[in-house]
């Protein structure tokens, strides 16, 4: 009896260490800084930073991994404290519930087996979350509102326009108060249950992407097998969506899904984090058609940092795939949309983005423009948008 209390006792503290490990190296390997902080820029560049009154990113995946978002984290690209130091206004943090064994940009099996599972297990996560993805969904979603109320009044949950009235008026006094919102990368999430999408609104989520790397319950995904459009449910979904308010996000989504969703939505899209195909000729990246159809729909697109999105080096393709969006469709509907976190090497974390603002000027935007790309037209939008 005493062998195997001592045995059950060892397997607690294996346990234990593995909470306390295995994340943070997993972590570690999935999201490097190319280049690692500090950053410095030209003064010129670093004085239009300080001036600009509303920086905002459109994609984020700092809740997947487990960290404490309220402290100053050594690894990943997004934590409260470096929003702060880096001015941004707003963040939209996703949540990844599932993700496939030898993920890539070509093609994926939605039966692969799912990294996400083991990542959930080492985090030390409730076992009601080991193999549903909706619990998964339900407990970022959590973590998100647990942050925000940690940091008193220096944090907002942005759910509503009025939510978001709030954090542009207490900004214009205090600059350390920061805004969240929180959005989910694939439908699968919602185990094809249109129920679900009640309970993440009321969590919280307002922005949806139909798929994520393969193909799911609401059609076909840019790396999936089958390159579908909408399901009978995902058209379901996004006229609900609709209803509800909640932006659905076309990241990753198939051309044929791009198509049904423009066609029935009713209300403005957004592409999160994406690159152009004239930059890099990839097909998780926008065609020139397609931007002007996302234009047309009124919705916005986020350029995303990594070279999968936008090929290397990655700041000079940064900067040409949003002059590409402003040169074809005009400077409103281009923002950025970093994907920090989502399992991706970035030249630069979130206090980095001084960088862009010196590449935009060095490329002959004006301050105005520099502004819009920067945070203002995703302020715009939400406040045009957002219920």
């Amino acid at each position: 009896m005493k062998k195997f209390l001592f045995f059950l006792f060892l397997l607690f503290v294996i346990y234990l260490i593995g909470i306390n490990t295995v994340p943070q190296y997993i972590e570690t390997q999935r999201n490097p800084v190319k280049i690692a902080p500090p950053y410095s820029v030209s003064s010129e560049a670093k004085a239009l930073y300080d001036r600009l009154d509303f920086i905002a990113d459109l994609h984020c995946d700092a809740l997947l991994w487990g960290r404490n978002l309220n402290k100053r984290g050594d690894r990943g690209h997004v934590d409260f404290p470096r929003m702060r130091e880096a001015h941004v206004a707003l963040e939209m943090f996703t949540i990844v519930s599932k993700s496939p064994a030898g993920q890539n940009m070509q093609s994926n099996s939605e039966d692969a087996f799912d990294n996400i599972t083991p990542l959930t297990i080492a985090k030390g996560e409730s076992p009601w979350n080991w193999f549903s993805l909706m619990n998964r969904t339900l407990s970022q979603s959590n973590a998100l509102a647990d942050f925000v109320e940690n940091e008193g009044e220096k944090a907002i949950f942005i759910k509503s326009k009025t939510d978001l009235e709030k954090l542009i008026s207490i900004r214009k006094t205090d600059k350390q108060v920061i805004g969240a919102m929180l959005g989910i990368e694939g439908g699968h999430a919602l185990e094809a249950s249109l129920e679900n999408l009640d309970k993440v609104f009321e969590a919280g989520v307002r922005m949806i992407g139909p798929t994520h790397f393969f193909d799911n319950e609401f059609g076909g995904s840019a790396h999936g097998e089958n390159s579908e459009g909408l399901t009978d449910f995902g058209k379901s979904a996004v006229r609900k969506m609709n209803e509800l308010g909640i932006f659905i996000d076309l990241a990753h989504s198939s051309p044929a899904i791009i198509d049904d969703v423009l066609e029935i939505s009713t209300k403005p899209v957004i592409v999160s984090h994406t690159g152009v195909r004239a930059v890099l000729d990839s097909q998780r990246n926008l065609s020139d058609t397609q931007i002007q159809k996302i234009a047309a729909n009124g919705g916005i697109i986020g350029i995303a940092f990594f070279d999968m999105a936008v090929g290397e080096p990655e700041l000079p393709n940064i900067i040409a795939s949003i002059q590409h969006v402003r040169d074809l469709v005009g400077i409103e509907f281009v923002a950025l949309g970093s994907d920090y976190d989502g399992s991706v090497a970035v030249p630069f974390d979130i206090t980095g983005l001084p960088l862009i603002v010196e590449g935009l000027m060095e490329a002959g935007f004006s301050e105005d423009e520099i502004r819009a790309v920067m945070g203002e037209n995703v302020k715009n939008f939400f406040l045009k948008n957002l219920n």
